[in-house]
């Protein structure tokens, strides 16, 4: 990084929304904005509109010229390859050498790495992750992602992949299909469009009365089993209780494999607070090997619902090289925030 140069830019696709922001070395976003992702019917054309709106930010703030590289966290990106190799989430075809369309559009280097891993860099460096050396982060949104920390480092595997706890397959008979083709993914029950297909199965299987049955069933959002929820609708407290319940076995699943202290969660289903929180601890407790009842913590991510991914991928930038390729990419850690 040189002085000339003192800011980097952090993109945070998601499957709905795509949120992007300048940050400068001490993790301020100095300035964000978002589109949508799903917008354009060609992958060139919503690349078109990223860019037109990343260089109108940068200019509306005086920062032609200033930006050293760009970090982007994105579904099932490659960090080894730079590419969307497989997003399922997605709806253009796959795979996108996304790291090397942008760096060329933008004249500026470009790296990437799952959106999850990029919250979880952006956790560890800025919000409830300082200090620990080993977590999990669990992102729940249009789907579930996660990012692996153990002993300070992201955990990629031999191929950039490591770490997609969101397919773990967590019903094996008569699981519901997930987008990546097989049934019975964690994605499926607790994500938000996990929830909303609970909803809708609990109103047809049931008659509880519900403040949800006057929403057309194929119109249920998770935000509205949780407004239900929070004014004491039956119904939708249980939808929560089953998708913590769901989670929380997993956690403890999860546990055996890396001895996390915390698994942070994040995203729009973690604002549900204690309504998710309560079911997930009281399940993951319930189903956690011997050694580790009463030492694992879920906690809530403690950053703004975007800052999060777009700090992490920010923290990419400034690792961003002109080609990105293995050899010349270190592997990223949290960056030092200058004093």
């Amino acid at each position: 990084m040189t002085n000339s140069k003192p800011y980097v830019v952090g993109i945070d696709m998601g499957g709905t929304n795509t949120v992007f922001g300048i940050v400068d070395a001490r993790g301020l976003v100095v300035a964000s904005n978002s589109i949508k992702t799903r917008k354009h019917a060609k992958f060139e054309d919503y690349i078109n509109e990223l860019c037109t709106e990343l260089n109108r930010l940068i200019t509306d703030n005086n920062l032609v010229d200033k930006i050293y590289g760009i970090g982007v966290g994105a579904p099932n990106a490659n960090y080894f390859t730079g590419m969307i190799e497989d997003g399922v989430n997605l709806p253009w075809p796959t795979p996108i050498p996304f790291a090397k369309m942008l760096s060329e559009k933008m004249g500026v280097p470009v790296a990437i790495t799952n959106d999850a891993n990029a919250a979880a860099i952006g956790e560890m460096t800025y919000g409830a992750a300082r200090g620990l050396k080993d977590f999990i982060m669990i992102t729940l949104g249009t789907g579930v992602g996660s990012g692996i920390i153990i002993n300070g480092q992201l955990v990629y595997g031999h191929d950039g992949f490591a770490g997609e706890l969101g397919h773990m397959i967590v019903k094996r008979n008569n699981g519901r299909l997930c987008a990546c083709g097989r049934s019975g993914c964690l994605e499926t029950y607790c994500s938000a469009t996990g929830v909303a297909r609970t909803a809708r199965e609990y109103l047809e299987l049931t008659d509880t009365p519900s403040l949800l049955r006057d929403i057309p069933s194929d119109e249920i959002t998770s935000k509205d089993v949780y407004d239900a929820a929070v004014n004491g609708d039956k119904l939708a407290n249980d939808v929560f209780t089953f998708t913590g319940t769901v989670l929380g076995e997993a956690l403890a699943d999860f546990t055996v494999f890396s001895a996390p202290e915390a698994f942070i969660l994040f995203g729009g289903l973690a604002k549900a607070g204690d309504l998710l929180l309560k079911p997930v601890r009281e399940a993951m407790e319930k189903n956690m090997l011997s050694i580790w009842k009463g030492k694992v913590k879920v906690i809530l991510s403690e950053l703004k619902e975007a800052d999060a991914a777009v700090l992490g991928a920010s923290a990419l930038g400034w690792e961003a090289k002109p080609v990105a390729t293995p050899e010349v990419i270190a592997t990223p850690t949290a960056v030092e925030i200058t004093k």
